[in-house]
């Protein structure tokens, strides 16, 4: 089995790398990934020595180079986890989200009809549905919810979906779509929640939180998603939504409060910022329909999730501060530049 993956080089595209490694020793895996500011060689790590695998410097909207890939390939399952995925950068620049989560995902579409393939994966988000009211904790999203975007990253992601399904209906494609709550763990990019948290903790720096930090996410932990998309690989069915959630909804405020006390750091730390534009205000998935079609639960509690990551932090330091200084964007020059 060859599998094409993604923006492999990324959070959750790294770690499901490293997850079908051990749990499919036999596949090969090629790795696309464009290595921009969030995409790092050293996420990869043990991977890029494993015999069945392959990495290739490349941009996803780019058809030209994708096109080339599936001729050259010819991989039988493509995970597209290649996304420009940060709410706030989307506010900034959002044509950058409508090249890569939309053009990028019709280039690998239309790739893998012309080379056809037994299955296109399509990794997106539960932002897509918007948000839920905090007063209405019985209230979860399911993979009928509407769609009804908040900003240009989720609206791109929405599109990308619809254009996903588009292609299962009028050309028979193979597609499956996930749809999965806030991730967390190792190789997070810090810029998100709670490794920016963590780096800020560690050197004594004030922790942001936007509003007054009542805004409430499902966390999953990265690996339990790992897991998941393997089972709809292999058990899904076509033309289908699957919602992965955690079942471990946290207010912003207590994920941070939950960082400084692994951290033994006082809450003074916390600093209180003006909100971000168009602030969702809780998402929550129901899992059922992954649990009862394919057997899948998440295994991780919150509280030994984030312990795991934290740990997995303070033993890998240079990792995230090669990130800080940006000597991370010197391992490609040096170690694959001339290739």
């Amino acid at each position: 089995m060859k599998l094409l993956v993604t923006g492999g080089a990324g959070f959750i595209g790294g770690n499901f790398i490293h997850y079908m490694q051990r749990a499919h020793p036999g596949y090969e895996i090629i790795c696309i990934d464009a290595l921009t500011y969030a995409g790092n060689m050293e996420t990869l790590g043990g991977a890029l020595s494993h015999p069945g695998f392959r990495f290739v410097k490349g941009d996803v909207a780019d058809r030209e180079a994708v096109f080339a890939l599936f001729e050259s390939e010819r991989p039988d399952i493509v995970v597209n986890f290649a996304a420009e995925s940060h709410v706030d950068r989307s506010i900034d620049s959002p044509d950058v989200f409508l090249r890569t989560n939309i053009m990028g995902t019709g280039a690998l579409l239309d790739a893998s009809r012309q080379y056809p393939v037994r299955r296109f994966h399509q990794v997106s988000t539960d932002e897509v549905y918007g948000d839920l009211p905090l007063d209405r904790p019985d209230l979860f999203f399911t993979e009928e919810t509407p769609l009804h975007t908040s900003s240009p990253y989720s609206a791109s992601k929405a599109a990308a979906d619809l254009l996903a399904q588009s292609y299962f209906r009028t050309f028979g494609l193979p597609v499956t779509i996930s749809r999965c709550s806030n991730n967390y763990g190792p190789y997070q990019f810090p810029e998100k929640l709670i490794p920016l948290m963590f780096v800020n903790a560690l050197a004594g720096k004030p922790l942001p939180v936007y509003g007054k930090g009542e805004n409430v996410r499902d966390w999953l932990y990265v690996e339990d998603h790992c897991e998941a998309i393997d089972l709809i690989l292999h058990k899904g069915r076509d033309g289908e939504v699957y919602n992965i959630g955690g079942h471990n909804e946290r207010t912003n405020l207590e994920v941070v409060k939950a960082i400084l006390a692994e951290l033994g750091k006082d809450e003074s730390l916390i600093s209180y910022v003006t909100d971000r534009l168009g602030h969702d205000l809780r998402y929550a998935i129901d899992p059922r329909k992954i649990g009862e079609e394919l057997g899948w639960a998440p295994h991780t509690a919150f509280e030994e999730g984030i312990r795991r990551t934290i740990r997995w932090y303070k033993d890998n330091r240079a990792w995230w501060e090669d990130i800080m200084t940006g000597a991370y964007l010197e391992f490609y020059a040096k170690n694959y530049g001339g290739r």
